[in-house]
């Protein structure tokens, strides 16, 4: 079965904090139109410091465990604690597993989904990333459950948090500063559903070239 270990893979995560820093300025750029527009800045900030502090040799876990610490510690706006329980239920779930194949990819995934879940208030069509994660998710278990590989629903995975980021142009804000322009938020991609499809995708496509 196609796996890989826990041990060295940090260089994965690095992946992802670069496609980050790569895209503050239209992150800011998209948050700017419906919200405060400090999305990128602030992502950029938690990430880039984190990337400094982690070796591509580390372990996996231990590098989502340090950026998490830097999202929740040292980054400002609404979106630093969610990612940063993410990373931690993230980093918990793949220590205990050491090794991610598909099924203890879709575990540690679902761990980073309960995490957000557990401080926030959103849920699905309320133009937040839960709108990018959620349809991912479930589009990568059912690519599975149709016995497609760990690579083939890795792209899956990929295509639908895209995809799930798109759709939320057409919906109304209901969460967050955005919600009070109501109608007025519509037209307008959500920055978090942005920056939640640069990770999954970066993260998926990651895991993909190492096996």
């Amino acid at each position: 079965m196609a796996s890989i270990r826990d041990e060295g893979a940090a260089g994965i995560l690095l992946e992802v904090a670069a496609e980050i820093v790569a895209n503050r300025a239209p992150l800011s750029e998209i948050d700017g139109l419906i919200g405060d527009g400090d999305h990128g800045v602030n992502m950029a900030k938690g990430f880039g410091r984190a990337a400094e502090r982690i070796d591509a040799e580390d372990r996996l876990s231990s590098a989502m465990r340090t950026l998490s610490d830097v999202l929740m510690a040292e980054i400002g706006g609404s979106m630093g604690p969610l990612y940063g329980m993410m990373f931690a239920a993230m980093a918990d779930s793949l220590e205990r597993a050491g090794t991610l194949d598909a099924a203890t990819f879709g575990q540690m995934l679902r761990a980073g989904l309960e995490g957000i879940e557990e401080i926030g208030q959103a849920k699905v069509g309320d133009k937040t990333l839960l709108d990018a994660f959620v349809p991912a998710l479930s589009a990568y278990d059912a690519a599975l459950a149709q016995g497609q590989d760990f690579a083939a629903a890795l792209d899956v995975l990929a295509h639908e948090a895209a995809a799930g980021r798109d759709r939320t142009v057409d919906m109304v804000a209901r969460i967050g500063r955005a919600a009070r322009l109501g109608e007025r938020s519509r037209g307008v991609a959500d920055a978090g559903a942005t920056s939640c499809a640069l990770i999954l995708t970066t993260l998926s496509r990651g895991v993909a070239r190492r096996l």
